[in-house]
């Protein structure tokens, strides 16, 4: 349900229905009034929060026409009980709203056409359509965001004026509305029909697919980076956004759905978003090399078909789970891992790809995070606590969160010496698992609760001028980055007021402005941090600020098995992992390669104080030259640079895909260019021709 005011305002709409008949049957025009009147706010609250509530009423034939028809019957139902049955204004309402309904559909086709016919094959981020083609404005957004819902609500003025009629006993009013409901709906349909076609419509699909196809000539991309997804899932290949810029050939993003491109974040690759399977396999590709897939999805099929590119997974993570072994992997002409324990890890799960075609490449991403001297004096230890989620096996194993998080937040919150607690879980935490979920409630409240403990407790004091400082400049660089996010062209994400049309043709990165952005996100999370006192406990989730940023003011993590702990390794900092399928210390260890420099804990977290003990005193970190070497062995050397040794992997590849081709070539020219084989000399006729004996016959049948 959401907030508790959206629980408090579905309660108020279910029982306001009842109420509305309750008051009809009566009647009392009053009663009838202030029940329709709750109906109507918490209706449009709930909409404009988007609740899952309402999303799903129409699924129970409770949808948001029938909520509003329910209401008009009901209001037909008190003029009958007012005995008014005879009167003008009964007739004059039930003949406003057929006319009303009547409305509705002209106004939804037009709606629907609009949007359809706007709707372009391909929508593109830094990609210059606007010069090869004429993508008209958008729609003003009054017309069409949450159409329906405005469409309907024009029925106030009709229902206000009746009622009032209803109490005056004069139809003069109830007309007024009347008329003031009819006449701006029509207006609302004639509106939009100026929008159906002709210039206000984008080219044809035919026309945009030529434009990109143009593009794509000019630009001549060398590297795709291909992605397919949910919504929940654009983190996948946002986290290879950095690396693409940074890359030596010519990178391009290829995206399958919309979604995916509405939650891209910024950046100065090109980018084209191809839903229709047929569109991405007509494009011209023809100068692409490599291709990188970050993802195992049925859709890589579409790009997996071309031959002139070799093909690339470099996955989104790096770690011990099965889903690192996959069995698809075996498709991809080579399998890039981050160090030694990747190929490995191949090799043990014997499932089809060959050595040869595994490439170590380091993790790129893994730049940002910093290295560890020890806790700065005059500083508590920060602990991590940073859960992945259930998973869709329900295997126990999966995740902390349900069998053990409760007690490794409870023994933090409660550590002597005492240390700070940053709770930072998987986004999809609770999204299978009903317990993960109320887990994951139970421990927000334990660390809630312990942060508003520390702020009475004497032992900790804050800097309140430094504070107040941090806190002006975060809503300083807030309202700079909320400025710059919203002045439209050139941002690179479209004016976020239009449609995807225009979002396409506005959608030109502003080099200058997108390195503003950079400088400001990375000033924005030192203020972030400076804006409240070191030791104090803290839930972070959304997308700011980042996992890498948690682990850079952290002294120490507690996590599952998942790409979190390899990438944590490369800070050098401490690190527990929980055993939350009790495999066993040895067994776990033997199964799990990025924990054989962790401390193991238990549900109980009963192991814990190890970890403590080792941030505090670096003499009692017995793990520290285990890490150093785990590292080294999961993630490959510190030098080259990973950015490197990812540029020099592409390059080869590249150079490998050319020669295929240039084979190719080679041998199809050899064999238009060979002659025909010379017919035979004609056998003389003198020369009789003897006939095959029949063992011959028996051999060449």
């Amino acid at each position: 349900m959401g907030s508790a005011a959206e629980l408090a305002a579905a309660a108020l709409m279910m029982l306001g229905f009842p109420a509305l008949m309750l008051a009809a049957l009566v009647p009392s025009v009053p009663a009838f009034a202030a029940a329709a009147a709750v109906t109507y706010l918490a209706d449009h609250y709930l909409h404009r929060k988007g609740s899952y509530l309402v999303n799903r009423l129409s699924k129970v034939r409770a949808g948001l026409s029938i909520r509003f028809l329910i209401r008009q019957l009901l209001l037909i139902l008190l003029l009958a009980r007012l005995g008014l049955a005879d009167d003008l204004i009964y007739y004059g309402a039930i003949a406003c709203f057929i006319a009303f309904y009547g409305l509705q559909a002209p106004h939804g086709a037009l709606v629907t056409l609009i949007r359809n016919r706007r709707r372009m094959p391909v929508a593109t981020r830094n990609v210059d359509l606007a010069s090869r083609i004429r993508i008209p404005d958008a729609p003003p957004r009054r017309l069409l965001h949450r159409s329906a819902e405005k469409m309907l609500h024009l029925d106030l003025a009709a229902v206000a004026g009746i009622l009032v009629s209803a109490s005056l006993e004069s139809a003069v009013v109830g007309f007024v509305g009347i008329g003031i409901t009819v006449g701006v709906g029509c207006s609302y349909v004639l509106a939009l029909v100026p929008y159906v076609r002709g210039s206000k419509i984008p080219p044809n699909a035919d026309t945009v697919l030529a434009a990109v196809d143009d593009w794509l000539g000019e630009y001549q991309p060398e590297t795709v980076l291909y992605f397919s997804g949910s919504k929940d899932s654009a983190y996948q290949v946002n986290m290879w956004l950095e690396t693409m810029e940074q890359l030596d050939s010519k990178p391009l993003i290829i995206l399958r759905e919309r979604v995916i491109l509405n939650n891209l974040a910024p950046t100065t690759v090109p980018v084209i978003c191809v839903p229709g399977g047929v569109h991405l396999m007509n494009l011209d590709l023809s100068n692409v090399r490599v291709a990188l897939y970050a993802a195992n999805v049925g859709k890589n099929i579409h790009l997996l078909r071309v031959p002139t590119m070799k093909h690339v997974f470099i996955g989104h993570g790096d770690s011990d789970k099965l889903a690192s072994v996959n069995p698809y992997s075996k498709v991809y002409d080579e399998v890039w891992t981050a160090g030694r324990a990747g190929r490995d890890r191949y090799a043990i799960a014997d499932v089809g790809v060959r050595d040869d075609d595994i490439v170590e490449v380091g993790r790129p991403q893994l730049a940002p995070i910093q290295g560890w001297s020890g806790v700065p004096e005059g500083r508590i230890p920060t602990v991590l606590y940073a859960p992945t989620w259930e998973g869709w096996d329900g295997n126990p194993g999966n995740t902390s969160i349900v069998l053990a998080g409760e007690s490794i937040v409870k023994k933090l919150v409660s550590a002597d010496p005492p240390v700070r607690v940053l709770y930072k879980p998987h986004p999809f935490t609770g999204t299978v698992s009903k317990e993960a979920g109320a887990a994951h409630r139970r421990i927000i409240a334990l660390v809630e609760q312990a942060a508003a403990e520390r702020v009475t407790d004497a032992r900790f004091t804050a800097d309140t001028a430094t504070l107040t400082a941090a806190k002006a400049e975060l809503a300083r660089i807030e309202a700079r980055l909320a400025e710059l996010s919203g002045k439209g062209k050139g941002n690179g994400k479209g004016n976020g007021k239009g449609d995807e049309a225009e979002a396409t043709r506005d959608g030109l990165v502003d080099t200058a402005r997108h390195e503003e952005v950079a400088r400001l996100r990375a000033e924005w999370n030192t203020a972030y941090w400076r804006s409240f006192p070191g030791h104090e406990h803290r839930v972070i989730t959304g997308a700011e600020p980042r996992l890498y940023d948690c682990f850079n003011v952290s002294d120490a993590m507690v996590s599952d098995i998942s790409s979190v702990v390899s990438d944590f390794i490369a800070s050098g900092k401490p690190y527990a992992v929980t055993d939350s399928a009790e495999l066993g210390v040895e067994e776990f260890k033997r199964a799990n390669t990025a924990v054989r420099a962790a401390t193991i804990l238990s549900n109980s977290a009963a192991e814990l104080g190890e970890l403590l003990d080792a941030v505090r005193d670096p003499a009692a970190d017995a793990l520290a030259a285990d890490r150093g070497e785990l590292k080294r062995y999961l993630l490959g050397p510190d030098e080259p640079t990973s950015i490197c040794q990812f540029n020099t992997a592409v390059a080869k590849l590249a150079i490998k895909a050319e020669t295929r081709n240039v084979g190719q070539e080679s041998r199809t020219a050899t064999g238009a260019d060979m002659d025909p084989e010379p017919e035979p000399d004609p056998v003389p006729a003198t020369v009789p021709v003897p006939r095959a004996s029949a063992a011959e016959d028996d051999l060449t049948a």
